[in-house]
Parts: C-alpha cells; sequence; structure tokens
C-alpha cells in the first residue's frame, strides 16, 4: 500500500482510535510493530493515518492490546477496509478540504442532529439561499469556486432528505429563520422549503424561540454525527479556518446532551412549523 498524502478526517479518526487502544493497552510502538515485523515508525504512520492498514492487522492490533468491545472493533475494520472514493472526491480541489470531510461524516454518520443560530441548516438550503450565503464570503469567491460550493451542498441535502435516510434533528434557532440572505422572496422559498422537509418521516425541526429561556451552548453550531457504535461518535463545530472535529468521549458527550437539552427548551415539531408559518407571512 502507498502512503498516503492528504488523510481524509475520516481516515485520521481510525488511527487515533488506534492510537488510543494501544495507549490503553500500555504498548509501544516497537511493540505494536513487532508484530506484523515493521519498523515502528510504520505504526506512527498507521496511527497519523499517512500510511494505510488492512482490517486484518486492526483486528491483529486490537486483539494484541486486548480490546473486548467486538463491535468497535469491526466498526474500525470496516473503516480500514474501505477503498472506494465517495462522490464527495468529485470536489476536490474547487472546494475547502473542510467540506469534503463534513461530506465524509455525514456520509457515514447513522443519524445527524445539529444545531444552527444564524442561518438554516447546509443539508436544509434552497440553492438560492446557499448561493446568497456564499456571496457573503470573504474573500470574494470567484464564480465557479462559488458553484462548488451550492453543488456541493445541493448534493448532500440530496442524500440527507432523501426519503428513507438516517434520522435528522433539526434545531434551528428563530433568528436564523428570520434572515434574509437574498432578500424577502429567497427567506420565504427557505422557510417553505424547511416546512417541507419537517414532513419527512427521518426528520424533526425543532424551533428555539424567542421566548425560551436561556441555555447552554446557545451561541455556537454543533452538529452531532452518531456512529455505528456510540465510541464512533463525533461532533463538528464551525470556525472560521474551517470545520473542527472532536473524538473524545467527555466531549462529544457533553455536546450531545447540550443539543438534548436545547430541544427541551424548543418547540415541538408541530408547534415549530406554526411559528415558521408565522415568520414566513411576517418577512
Amino acid at each position: 500500500m502507498s502512503p498516503r498524502a492528504i488523510p481524509s478526517a475520516r481516515q485520521e479518526r481510525l488511527g487515533i482510535e488506534l492510537r488510543k487502544m494501544r495507549d490503553c493497552a500500555g504498548r509501544t510502538t516497537a511493540q505494536a510493530a513487532a508484530l506484523f515485523g515493521l519498523d515502528r515508525t510504520k505504526i506512527t504512520q498507521i496511527e497519523k493515518a499517512y500510511y494505510p492498514v488492512t482490517p486484518d492487522r486492526v483486528r491483529a492490533l486490537a486483539a494484541d492490546y486486548e480490546e473486548g468491545d467486538t463491535a468497535y472493533v469491526e466498526a474500525l475494520a470496516q473503516m480500514a477496509g474501505e477503498k472506494h472514493k465517495g462522490w464527495w472526491e468529485e470536489y476536490r480541489g474547487s472546494v475547502p478540504v473542510g467540506f469534503l470531510d463534513t461530506s465524509e461524516l455525514e456520509y457515514f454518520a447513522n443519524g445527524l442532529m445539529t444545531y444552527q443560530i444564524c442561518h438554516p441548516p447546509g443539508a436544509m438550503q434552497t440553492e438560492e439561499y446557499s448561493r446568497a450565503i456564499f456571496h457573503e464570503a470573504y474573500p470574494p469567491l470567484r464564480p465557479r469556486l462559488l458553484e462548488s460550493r451550492v453543488e456541493n451542498r445541493l448534493h448532500r441535502s440530496d442524500l440527507l432528505m432523501a426519503e428513507g435516510a438516517h434520522p435528522y434533528t433539526a434545531v434551528v434557532h428563530e433568528a436564523a429563520l428570520r434572515m434574509r440572505f437574498g432578500g424577502r422572496d429567497v427567506a420565504r422559498k427557505q422557510l417553505e422549503r424547511i416546512l417541507e422537509l419537517s414532513h419527512l418521516s427521518h426528520v424533526k425541526v425543532h424551533v428555539v424561540g424567542f421566548e425560551a429561556e436561556g441555555f447552554k451552548g446557545a451561541g455556537q453550531a454543533i452538529v452531532h454525527a452518531s456512529g455505528p457504535v456510540r465510541r464512533l461518535d463525533t461532533v463538528q463545530l464551525d470556525a472560521v479556518g474551517g470545520p473542527v472535529f472532536l473524538h473524545e468521549r467527555t466531549q462529544v458527550d457533553n455536546y450531545r446532551q447540550i443539543i438534548e437539552r436545547m430541544i427541551e427548551r424548543a418547540l415541538t415539531p408541530e408547534q415549530s412549523r406554526d411559528l415558521i408559518t408565522r415568520i414566513q407571512k411576517e418577512i
């Protein structure tokens, strides 16, 4: 297998988990490498995702590290066996790497929960609304690059909003619903799109109204992606330089609980639809 020039966030996650297992087992890189007759630097490269690892070697390392969570080990082995290029690869070079990592995270997630305060979730945006948002990018985007970002976002939406897709819960602050990116007509159509999607069997929309009492995490956009096992859940946070992915159990659990508490303070799906309809008439 050839080394990788630029590992994806998912490949890095596999390496991080292998490093965690080794550390918990108290093994050195030299001890791990001796299992396969390799130089210890190869284990370091695997753990940094610069060098691929086979599913069988993942299982062998897990056995040597005495990892007893079979479902977790098999999920990692499956990650190691992924060789096909995802749909997002067609956008490599035309959108930021963070967009590709986000698309990959969503594609493999067993469920998504998101909280947004400035604008509706990307997966629920209309083409016109997305374009209006990207027009606000600084420095300004060239037309071709702007359109590539819009196309990437719409492709994500097609997959996540398809009937029968994995559960998707959106917690959206009322402020995001009242923003008028692209003008009134674009904003109204955006609200109509959210109402339409909220009726899908796998989608739930909760609006946090201005009347809601305060709660933690109110000022930060959050995405919680469920993995095949709880230990592989991921949290994505928006940042100026691109998305930040969190993997530590305590951090991930804390953010999941923040979203769940937001839902408790938010309106029910039915009440949320009523408020969205009212805002649509007021714009």
